[in-house]
């Protein structure tokens, strides 16, 4: 359609009859990028008409894009190959926006009656946003010194920008405007383009301001682009010095490892000078070891120390809080000393002290076996503590006795092993088998074995010497055995205990009687006892009652035993019980009767040897 037809049709329409009708079109402005599609959608549902017509209006005149009618689509030569409307409701479609496309856009729909609406959008076409871009001011800042200003530019249109610390926004600070945001917008006079910028501003940086990196992000509504991140420097510090150990102890022990450190966060970082009382001293950097302080001929005395940390670049100085001490000696070389001759309970008295080779003694104390000692009647300290006398030893003050000195960095020890001689005391003798007779002493049956044993306190421990009857023995150990025992070990055994330090000797006897075996069997019960005497009385009845008959009607007949028997039966009797045993032995065994026996039996035999010569 040329463009006097589409004046023509324009013009019939004024006739026909022509009703606004916004509402066939949608809120505008609608936004299309420069180079890209945009298509202007109606909100037309499968509309009855005859004719739909789009214009374009600039400033002098109304210019026909396309129009839609039931016999197909006429398009204005200008728009040819970008221009299109939906058969079905009207929609327009533009591609390959250009610059100029920008403006206002009529749809009129004629339908039949002949009734025509008609509405009005605006089309913006947007350049694109690129070469989104953030520049300092400073490449460098210095904490609360500088003031910094970042501008954001981008190319596009219609843009607004936004503005990151990492991840976080970064917003206008309205309460004392330290952080202020501007976005400026100027044309390009040669491109004919605009361009707009975002300038952020910070007074009086902190490093928390610009942590970053920073981002700038320039944006339409239908496109976004983030610059590249930026990242500052920002000198800082320094800020507050800690100094450690912050409380250490008053007296440092001299030539150990101990070191003062200081520290503060800075950027670049703190350079450290340290001070002596507010002297400053010749050492540099974050750790004042001991060693330095001594090879300085310093520590000896309480003093101060502190450091004091700067920035080159802020020019800021700033001190540590003071601490104090000061070096001492250790306690070295510690040793007691004691008497030397042998030292005897009730006799002896002895003196000991305690002394140290090096360091500073600030107190004492005495120690026997584990436990304090504290002065008492016999146990006298010098003021110092550094001495201990006592007096008149006792065998209780054996032991070991130990010197401990203290200072603040030091406890040292020393140990002395007292020996107090004494004794021997009262000795005591036990015997085994421990048979006690009423007339005191101990009593052992022949053959059986017993032990003595002596012992007596004493140091150095007791020797002992045995005696039997008086007479020295050659047994000279606190025991005195005797294997087997016979008649002749009856008597008394004596012990003598003695301390060859001390000189004293101490004796203890004990008297022993070997009986006859059986003879220390244990007693029978009263029942018992009463049934043997009365047996023993009938059978003694008995066999006087049958010596007598004997006697007096067989002359030949004799007894053995109590029982009666033939002189050859009492022969062969005798020889078989009696062989290889003399009278004696059967005197002292108490056999009386057998004794009777045997002379009868001899009167016997010499009577027959006469007989036969």
């Amino acid at each position: 359609m040329d463009l006097f037809a589409s004046k023509s049709l324009l013009f019939l329409l004024s006739f026909i009859g022509c009703c606004a009708s916004q509402h066939i079109l949608p809120e505008g402005p609608l936004d299309g990028v420069l180079g890209k599609n945009v298509t202007f959608t109606t909100l037309l549902d499968k509309p009855n008409y005859q004719l739909v017509i789009w214009n374009f209006k600039n400033e002098h005149d109304s210019v026909n894009i396309a129009t839609r009618s039931s016999t197909g689509l006429n398009v204005n030569d200008h728009y040819k190959g970008r221009v299109n409307i939906d058969s079905v409701n009207g929609n327009l479609f533009l591609s390959s926006l250009q610059p100029e496309d920008s403006g206002d856009y009529n749809i009129v729909v004629v339908k039949t009656g002949p009734v025509t609406e008609t509405a009005d959008i605006t089309l913006r076409v947007l350049e694109p946003v690129s070469e989104v871009t953030i520049t300092p001011s400073l490449p460098e800042v210095i904490e609360h010194n500088s003031t910094l200003t970042l501008t954001c530019t981008a190319k596009g249109s219609f843009l607004m920008f936004t503005w990151l610390n990492d991840t976080k926004p970064i917003e206008a600070d309205e309460s004392n405007n330290r952080i202020t945001l501007k976005q400026i917008t100027f044309l390009l006079c040669i491109e004919s383009q605009e361009e707009t910028s975002s300038m952020l501003t910070i007074t009086n940086v902190l490093r928390s301001d610009v942590v970053g990196p920073i981002y700038c992000t320039a944006a339409n509504k239908l496109e976004t682009e983030k610059s590249a991140a930026l990242k500052l420097t920002v000198y800082y510090g320094p800020d507050e010095v800690t100094i450690a150990p912050s409380n250490p102890p008053e007296y440092i022990r001299a030539g150990s490892d101990f070191n003062l450190s200081c520290s503060s966060s800075s950027n670049p970082p703190a350079t450290f000078v340290w001070y002596r009382s507010q002297t400053m001293m010749e050492s540099t950097g974050p750790v004042l070891g001991l060693d330095t302080i001594e090879k300085l001929g310093l520590g000896k005395e309480m003093a101060e120390y502190s450091c004091r940390a700067k920035n080159d670049k802020t020019l800021r100085t700033v001190a540590s809080p003071a601490v104090s001490f000061a070096t001492m000696e250790p306690i070295s070389g510690v040793k007691i000393t004691a008497p030397t001759v042998a030292l005897i309970a009730g006799n002896s008295s002895a003196n000991l002290s305690c002394i140290a080779t090096a360091g500073i003694v600030e107190s004492r104390s005495w120690l026997k076996d584990g436990k304090p000692l504290s002065p008492n009647s016999r146990l006298v300290f010098s003021a110092d503590m550094s001495s201990l006398m006592i007096n008149r030893l006792q065998k209780e003050d054996n032991g070991e006795y130990v010197c401990q000195l203290n200072n603040p960095v030091t406890t040292e020890k020393a140990s002395y092993k007292m020996v107090v001689n004494y004794g021997p005391e009262a000795a005591v003798v036990t015997v085994v088998p421990d048979n006690e007779l009423e007339s005191g002493g101990k009593a052992i049956e022949v053959n059986d074995r017993v032990e003595f044993t002596c012992s007596a306190a004493s140091i150095p421990p007791a020797t002992f010497v045995w005696k039997f009857n008086g007479t020295a023995t050659n047994v000279k150990t606190a025991q005195y055995v005797i294997e087997k025992a016979r008649y002749k070990n009856t008597g008394t055994y004596t012990c003598e205990a003695y301390n060859s330090i001390t000189g004293m000797t101490t004796v203890k006897t004990r008297k022993l009687s070997v009986k006859e075996e059986g003879a220390l069997d244990e007693g029978l019960s009263d029942g018992a006892i009463a049934g043997i005497v009365i047996a023993v009385l009938i059978v003694v009845g008995a066999a006087i009652g049958l010596i007598i008959y004997c006697r007096q009607k067989v002359p030949t007949c004799h007894l053995l035993f109590g029982v009666q028997v033939k002189p050859a039966e009492l022969q062969h009797q005798l020889l078989q019980d009696y062989s290889g045993q003399n009278e004696r032995e059967l005197v002292a065994a108490g056999s009386l009767e057998i004794k009777q026996n045997l002379d009868l039996y001899h009167r016997e035999k010499a009577a027959e040897r006469s007989r036969f010569t």
